[in-house]
């Protein structure tokens, strides 16, 4: 007497999600505009930074928003290089 084995279920592939979900491009600019809409909410909602030297007579005040502002060009120089190049690093 012989028997046949079932050939077992196989399990489908989970679907892969759509590859312009994770263009590099996209991903670049929505960091970038982000960071300069801090910039923005800072500038409107941020305190000042207000420096005095050896009393109440002399006194400096600059917005928040010129220190936040420094760094998000730094920061956009470099997701920008990075984002923006030509070059796609293969997995």
């Amino acid at each position: 007497m012989s028997t046949t084995s079932q050939p077992s279920p196989t399990i489908a592939a989970p679907r892969p999600l759509p590859t312009d979900l994770f263009v590099r491009n996209m991903w670049a600019g929505l960091a970038i505009s982000v960071m300069w809409l801090a910039v923005l909410f800072d500038a409107l909602f941020g305190p000042d930074l207000v420096f005095t030297s050896g009393g109440a007579t002399n006194s400096t005040t600059i917005p928040s928003a010129v220190v936040v502002a420094l760094f998000a060009w730094l920061a956009t120089k470099a997701v920008a290089k990075h984002g923006f190049s030509g070059s796609e690093r293969s997995p």
